[in-house]
This record gives structure tokens, sequence and C-alpha cells, in this order.
């Protein structure tokens, strides 16, 4: 059999993305000039609006590279039909996560005391208990490698699956061989991801918005929030595909697989949103409650618990049935919600600790994301036509032909 293996970029495909692109520079500008300037307040919705999509959208196609990573520590194959699709993804993390890191640098360079109150601790005792941790050097260096490490590290896995194309088909041996290198480089990334993501990137350029007070759960929970995120996101690509007559190879039972994750993490992520929380209204100490105040009982309470539905009771209902985790429409619907889902839940992260008064939410937030999502659609397509959408001489590849749930 003869299978489409080499994608070609639509027209519209590429005109929608460079739309997109376009909105969000459009977005930007028109923020700048409503928000850039001006008091404090001011500023810091233009610079929250820019951190809170760009960091969302950098974890959201990382956490493709964590897939793969994960799946090939676990030795799984089931996943090879569209692995090609979690790479593509994977490489928007190059131009997003320059974007991260220049926006990142200049809250700290441009000293945006008020995003970042550690920046101008004074006499805080709290902030000064804090510096050794939250302070500008570590700040710089520690985002700088995190983003480094992540474009180098998915590169070196992206080039290691490349060498399937030009290879041929494997002995026994040089499949061993190939098997154990590729682990041993997918091991790499998720200690660093784990360092990183898990732990203290979404303490640094989050959690530090609100330096007063820590949760122990934060950083799980921002990794549940992406990760989820993620899963939806290769799931409306393999769909897209599909469509488009590629990836023959998938069928109802990797698309099975895929709704079993959105639906398995969306449950996670529910988990550490109500550990989080109700542990904090439980004990009832006000250096706790002090960051749920303002979104349970103030302005923010909408959107809070408008949050749970989208992301838990959505999900739990719909995806919970066999049939719904193999019907495109719904796999489609879900995805998309739950990206938009977890999308508002980083707004309301951010937002609601820079502007605690009330709700802004314009425009501007959903022209800079625009920005983001026609960005991945562009570096995602780019990627996609670069190689075969098989990797047809992976050990594994016949394991992922022949999966059934």
């Amino acid at each position: 059999m003869s299978f489409r293996e080499q994608f070609e970029i639509p027209a519209k495909y590429k005109m929608w993305s460079m739309i997109l692109m376009g909105v969000g520079l459009v977005s930007i500008l028109a923020g700048y000039f409503m928000y850039g300037t001006g008091d404090e307040h001011h500023e810091a919705r233009f610079w929250g609006t820019l951190l809170y999509n760009s960091v969302f959208f950098l974890l959201v196609v990382n956490a493709s590279m964590f897939f793969i990573c994960a799946t090939t520590m676990a030795m799984g194959g089931w996943q090879m039909a569209f692995r090609r699709v979690s790479e593509a993804i994977s490489f928007a993390v190059i131009p997003i996560g320059i974007i991260s890191g220049v926006i990142l640098l200049a809250l700290v360079f441009g000293h945006q005391h008020h995003i970042y109150h550690w920046l101008t601790p004074g006499d805080d005792k709290i902030l000064l208990g804090k510096a050794g941790f939250l302070n500008p050097t570590f700040f710089i260096v520690w985002t700088s490698l995190s983003i480094i490490l992540w474009i180098a590290l998915g590169a070196k896995m992206r080039s290691i699956s490349k060498e399937l194309d030009s290879s041929g088909p494997l002995s026994v041996e040089e499949g061993k061989k190939y098997i154990f290198k590729n682990t041993i480089w997918a091991s790499l990334f998720l200690v660093w991801f784990g360092l990183t993501v898990m732990s203290t990137v979404p303490w640094l350029w989050l959690m530090s918005i609100d330096a007063h007070w820590y949760s122990t759960m934060y950083s799980w929970y921002t990794f549940a929030s992406t990760f989820v995120a993620g899963i939806a996101l290769i799931t409306l690509f393999v769909i897209y595909l599909k469509n488009q007559g590629y990836l023959e190879l998938v069928n109802d039972e990797h698309l099975h697989d895929l709704g079993k994750f959105m639906f398995a993490f969306s449950i996670f992520w529910t988990y550490l949103w109500f550990s989080q929380y109700m542990l904090i209204w439980y004990a009832n100490i006000p250096e706790e409650t002090v960051y749920f105040k303002h979104r349970v009982q103030g302005p923010y309470r909408g959107i809070f618990f408008l949050n749970l539905i989208v992301n838990f009771l959505a999900p739990l209902l719909i995806l919970m049935r066999r049939s719904s985790k193999r019907n495109y429409t719904l796999l489609v619907f879900m995805s998309v919600l739950i990206i938009c889902g977890h999308w508002l839940d980083f707004y309301q992260m951010v937002i609601a600790s820079i502007s605690k008064d009330h709700v802004e939410f314009n425009f501007f937030d959903f022209g800079v994301a625009a920005g983001f999502v026609g960005l991945i659609m562009w570096s995602t397509g780019i990627a996609l036509g670069k190689r075969s959408l098989l990797a047809k001489n992976h050990p594994f590849f016949k394991e992922s032909i022949i999966h059934h749930t």
C-alpha cells in the first residue's frame, strides 16, 4: 500500500496562520497604546497579558515533547503512527520560547515591579527572606537555561527521529542501539522537564506575582493544565491531518487513547485544583486565603467557577463514554474547549493577581492569543512538511499499526 507521507501545506492553512499572526501583532500594538504607557495599572495589564499568553502556549507546545519522551521511557509504541505530529508541534517551542524569553527578561530588565513585587523588596521581611530565590540574577539565569535546554534537548530528540528516514529498515541489533540512544536522550529531557516545569519555572514566572503567597501544589497544577491542553492540541492536528487524507494508519484506537489522556488528565487537574483550594479554605490562614479571596468572593468569582465547569464537568460528562472518544466531532469540540478552558485558567492565575478589583477581559487578550495560535499553526505546518509523516523504520512502528484498545 502507498501512503501520503509528505505533508503539503494548503493555501488556506497558510492564509489563516498568517492572518492570526497578523491579528496578534496588531493586538500587541493596539494594547501598547491602550495599556503600555501611563500609570502602573495599565502597564501591568499590558505586560500581564503578554506574560500569561506566552507562558501558557510555550508550556502547551513543550508538553508535546514531554509526551514523546514519557512514552519513549515507557517503551510505548502505540503513538508511533502520529509521532511526527507531536514532534512538529514541539518545534513551535523555538519561536514561542524566544518570544517568551524576551518578555520574561524584559519584565526583569525593565524593572516591572508592578508585576514582580520582589524586584523592589524594600524592608519587606517576607520578600527579603525569599531573596535567595527571588532575585533578578537567578531569574535571568534559570529562565534562560530552562528555555535553551528545552529547545536543545527537543531538537536532539527530533534529530534522532529524523535518522530513521535515511537509515532504511533496522536490524535487531541496530534497533536495540537506536532504542537505547532514544531512551537516554528522552530521560535527559524528562529530568530537565522535572527540574523546570514541575518545580521551579511556575514558581518564578507565575507564582512569584503573588510573592507573599505560595502553594506546594502550584507547579503540578500548572503542569496538569498545560499537559492536558497539549494532548488536546495533538488531537486537533491528528484529526486535521486525517481529514486531509494523511495519517492513514491512525485509527479509532489511537484517537480513543488520546481521548483517554484528555479525560484522565482533566480529572488529575481537578484533583489538584480541589486539593489546593480545599486545604487553604479549611486552614483559613489569612496569608494563604488572600490568593483566593478576590477569586472566590470578588469580581473573578464567575471566571473562577466557569473554569471548573469547562475544565472538569465538561470532560467528565462528555469524554466518559467510549463512543465520545471515537467521535471526530466531539473530540475536536472537546479539544478546543479544553485549550480555551485552560487558557482562561492562566488568565485568572495572572490577571487576577495584577488587577484584583475588577475584571478586564477584551479583544487585547483574544488578539494576543490568536497571534500565538497562528504562530503554532505556522511553525507546526513548516515542521510537518520537512519530513515524512510516518516514522516507518522505527522498531515499534508495527506495534502502532496493530494497536488495539
